[in-house]
């Protein structure tokens, strides 16, 4: 069996509505390619993508909802076991970014210990911003998460979001691993088989 080639794996999905730019995101991503006429699909599609992140191998699957959002019939199976979750709105469409916190609740229903981004995309449009840097950083403190923007047309901090949440994956796996040592410090040891305590 070969040794596996990363240090962490890690379940992350996109959610937001039609049309932000979820699969633009990923594509850039996963890809480093981007498509105006991009056609969304019904179903899941899901890509794997390798980064390292301080030193550690980090193997991302992303999952994309593929047009579900749009009929609304994005299931909890979508959402089950993803340790991380990118919000996604368009920063030149207000009422995407509105439905926020629609999603928020979602993701609360579905996978409350997720770390989460959000995401403002489309920066580089900047004649139609509807949405400005500050405003999206209230919503992300208010709901405690971190905020940046992005542009998957000329790819500026795509990367950098992928690579923010994958840092807060490895710190709070670290963390379990280090509750678990002090809630479990003699683990691994076997019993003691002498009789010196059963009188």
């Amino acid at each position: 069996m070969s040794r596996r080639d990363y240090d962490y794996l890690f379940k992350m999905v996109l959610i937001g509505d039609s049309g932000v730019g979820k699969s633009c995101i990923l594509l850039r991503f996963a890809d480093d390619t981007f498509s105006e006429s991009y056609i969304s699909t019904i179903g899941v599609d899901f890509r794997f993508k390798t980064l390292s992140v301080d030193g550690k191998i980090v193997k991302l699957q992303i999952w994309d909802t593929a047009g579900q959002e749009r009929f609304r019939t994005i299931t909890s199976a979508y959402y089950r076991g993803a340790d991380g979750v990118m919000m996604v709105f368009d920063k030149t469409a207000r009422e995407s970014f509105n439905h926020i916190t629609d999603w928020h609740e979602e993701i609360n229903k579905y996978s409350e210990n997720s770390s989460r981004v959000l995401v403002g995309n489309k920066y580089d449009m900047t004649e139609h911003i509807q949405v400005d840097e500050e405003t999206g950083k209230q919503l992300a403190e208010k709901l405690g998460m971190h905020y940046i923007e992005t542009s998957a047309m000329n790819s500026y901090q795509v990367t950098t979001a992928f690579e923010l949440i994958a840092r807060e994956l490895i710190q709070k796996k670290g963390n379990q691993q280090e509750r678990g040592k002090k809630l479990n410090p003699v683990k691994t040891r076997k019993p003691m088989s002498a009789p010196c305590c059963q009188n």
